[in-house]
């Protein structure tokens, strides 16, 4: 196995917030080399029940049930991921409030009696931004997606849709544009700093 690492940025949409009530509705994956160039794309529907669904989050996730009905099994979702990442070097997730993801992607692998495929780092958006915040001196007022995003100037006239591709797509623009700010700086010109 390769040193090198990839990154997997995802975004999964889920019938609520509790891993022992609610199915794995939705997974966008976006898999990156290490310097954060596109290696591989996917977003699929999950066949999910839908007494494990609140109407709070299928209104989040714009959930059909007849979308959904078609969807493929949770089995079947799985193995296409896994069919997408390198098998040559260790495949970190990355994302916003990533560990919530990791935790409905752990059950899902875990129930399905199929491997975990990825490595247990993760790659959290929500402390690069609030790192970037305070070399940058600009306080965030909130440690969201769409925080990051309306302060990076990526969100347009309206935002983005609550989907799972589009959500990993616009974790990874920010990515790619905070790690391009936080440039080395002297001890001496970071806010906050004693001389």
């Amino acid at each position: 196995m390769s040193s090198e690492l990839a990154f997997a940025f995802l975004d999964c949409e889920f019938g609520g917030l509790d891993v022992d009530l609610h199915d794995l509705t939705e997974v966008g994956l976006i898999v990156t080399d290490a310097r954060l160039n596109e290696l591989a794309t996917g977003q699929w529907r999950v066949r999910a029940r839908p007494e494990r669904i609140t109407p709070e989050a299928a209104a989040i996730f714009g959930y059909d049930p007849e979308l959904w009905a078609q969807a493929p099994g949770l089995r079947q979702v799985l193995g296409e991921v896994i069919a997408l990442l390198p098998t040559d070097r260790k495949v970190v997730p990355a994302g916003q409030n990533v560990r919530m993801d990791v935790l409905f992607l752990e059950r899902a692998f875990r129930c399905c009696g199929v491997a975990y495929p990825f490595d247990y780092h993760v790659l959290d958006l929500a402390t690069l931004y609030y790192a970037w915040s305070l070399v940058a001196g600009e306080p965030a007022r909130a440690i969201s997606l769409r925080q990051a995003a309306s302060t990076a100037g990526l969100l347009g006239e309206g935002g983005v849709a609550h989907r799972a591709l589009e959500d990993a797509r616009l974790t990874l623009e920010c990515f790619r544009h905070y790690i391009a700010r936080l440039a080395p700086r002297e001890p001496a010109e970071l806010p906050g700093s004693i001389v």
